[in-house]
């Protein structure tokens, strides 16, 4: 039977390996990225409200027609 403790601690071992291996950004880099996600975010979010908003309004247009 296979040591599961062996195969966790060769698993461990490299991916901190691999880590050590990964370019991290710096903290302007961090700053920046998470201003440009944010703002994205934001802009999505008043885009759906908005298109939510007009196409409850034809719904309400279309059904008030057919009444």
């Amino acid at each position: 039977m296979k040591n599961p403790f062996r195969s966790t601690r060769i698993f461990i071992g490299e991916m901190v390996g691999e880590l050590q291996k990964a370019t991290w950004p710096t903290k302007t880099e961090l700053r920046d990225s998470t201003i440009v996600v944010i703002v994205a975010a934001i802009i999505m979010g008043v885009f759906t409200s908005i298109s939510d908003f007009s196409l409850t309004q034809v719904v309400i247009l279309f059904t008030d027609l057919v009444s």
